[in-house]
């Protein structure tokens, strides 16, 4: 149960600071998590890797930092899971998978580095579709599905969405995922957190898996980590301690954290139903209200009909993608395991790869799309959206069958193109109804995350924050 004083429903910020002011030890911060992870974790399968010994000595470290006289850094003592994607020093990557449950991670990727340098403190990996391709659902061949708190018949997304329920359940402050077409985002959205997807190149990452070799071109462009949280400002904390360079990522350019400020009122576009594909009246609804609020903090609102190019930049995406992940299937296909292969196996079915003529077009295409949408957005600062456009769906709907898969592609549509164009965009919840959260995303020019937290901020302040949450009883077993 959520206890008023309880140190690990505090926001990070909070959490912090107590730590800082010695209100509190990171030791007992720590196992504040600890506990409600025994008592949470078993109903909803989130947290795969359980890192407590390894959580207690680096709390103890920041309490013998903190009384020799040591600076503490903005996160300090704040337990934060990890992606299975991502490398946490000494524990396996798995990716969800048997066959990587021993590939011992050698050094932290630069975002664990990142934040573990800010005073954070890893505490577990969290679970993802197996190898990220086996569909929107949080579900691997290692470690099963893990379960909306909200409504367990509803799925928490994806990729990330072991994070998205981390955080929403108290489990951890923080989750670390990655993005690269709404996988942070739409965890985000299913679970009631915030979530940012940055500017790609504004986090240094390396998102190499087996050996010194570095993924192609549409995977180094379209993956960006990013951070979930429970409060826009603890999402800014996040971000301030990822931003920045890194030699181990030459992608990583050194661009402020804050741009100057913009003559007011700042517009936004709203585009309700992107594609024109429809939307459902509750996504609508939250739009809606997000708007209201927006405009009720000096932002002028104007609905437009549509963004640029919606439908071009859906099939380049796609071409690309399938292009360069062709030569692999084979392998990646046995990865997957048997019924693990049916969502990649419809697209790869459905969009041939190209020819080494045609991926140069595509290539060019996705330059002009860039561009096209530099040019809204310097009309636009920023445009007010859906994440999904409609509520959280079935789990493993988009691998059930063909119609399943194409209604969850368009659900996630505009999540898909700005990923594709590489600018930033913040999820943040507008309100629950039916049960369910319900949230938009506010997405911006490139390299202005702080317009966008700016905005969500506004949002948050006006409409609420949802989480922490105990798990609904409909969502009581976790379907292993």
């Amino acid at each position: 149960m959520i206890g008023q004083n309880a140190l690990w429903a505090r926001t990070a910020a909070a959490q912090a600071e107590a730590v800082r002011d010695g209100e509190v030890s990171a030791v007992e911060l720590v196992d504040s998590h600890l506990e409600r992870i025994a008592e949470i974790n078993p109903q909803v399968n989130a947290v795969t890797q359980l890192l407590a010994e390894r959580a207690r000595k680096a709390a103890a470290h920041t309490d013998r930092q903190r009384a020799a006289g040591g600076e503490l850094g903005p996160l300090a003592g704040v337990p934060f899971t990890v992606k299975e994607t991502t490398a946490v020093e000494g524990v396996p990557t798995t990716l969800g998978t048997a066959r990587f449950r021993d590939l011992v991670a050698p050094a932290d990727a630069p975002p664990v580095a990142r934040l573990r340098a800010a005073g954070a403190i890893p505490i577990g990996h969290s679970n993802m579709p197996t190898l990220v391709l086996a569909g929107m659902h949080t579900r691997s061949e290692l470690f099963g599905d893990t379960v909306n708190p909200w409504c367990r018949n509803r799925t928490p997304g994806g990729s990330s969405g072991g994070d998205g329920v981390a955080v929403a359940t108290g489990m951890a402050a923080l989750g670390l995922g990655n993005d690269s077409g709404g996988s942070v985002r739409i965890p985000a959205s299913f679970c009631g957190v915030t979530g940012l997807k940055p500017t790609t190149g504004r986090f240094p990452a390396d998102h190499r898996v087996l050996g010194p070799d570095d993924p192609g071109p549409a995977s180094q462009m379209l993956v960006t980590d990013g951070p979930l949280a429970r409060t826009v400002a603890d999402l800014r904390l996040a971000y301030e301690a990822l931003a920045g360079t890194d030699p181990q990522d030459p992608r990583a350019v050194p661009v402020p954290l804050y741009g100057d400020p913009l003559p007011g009122p700042v517009k936004v576009a709203l585009v309700a139903d992107p594609g024109g594909h429809g939307i459902h009246p509750t996504v609508r609804e939250a739009l809606a209200a997000a708007a209201d609020a927006l405009r009720d903090a000096g932002y002028d609102v104007q609905e437009l009909e549509d963004v640029p190019r919606l439908d071009e930049a859906l099939e380049a995406y796609g071409r690309i993608t399938v292009t360069e992940f062709a030569p692999t299937w084979p392998v990646v296909r046995k990865l997957l395991g048997e019924g693990g292969d049916r969502y990649i196996r419809m697209a790869m079915e459905k969009t041939p790869p190209a020819s080494a003529a045609e991926l140069t077009r595509l290539m060019g295409t996705w330059l002009g799309i860039r561009r096209s949408w530099a040019e809204f957005l310097d009309a636009y600062p920023l445009l007010l959206g859906p994440v999904f456009t409609e509520p959280p769906v079935e789990p493993g709907l988009e691998s059930r069958d063909e119609a399943g898969r194409e209604r969850v592609a368009g659900g996630m549509r505009l999540c898909t193109v700005t990923s594709f164009v590489g600018v930033p965009a913040v999820a943040v919840p507008t309100g629950a109804g039916g049960g369910l959260p319900s949230g938009v995303q506010i997405i911006g020019r490139a390299f202005r995350e702080d317009l966008c937290l700016a905005a969500a901020q506004e949002i948050e302040d006006r409409l609420g924050v949802l989480t922490p949450i105990d798990p609904r009883p409909e969502a009581s077993a976790a379907a292993r």
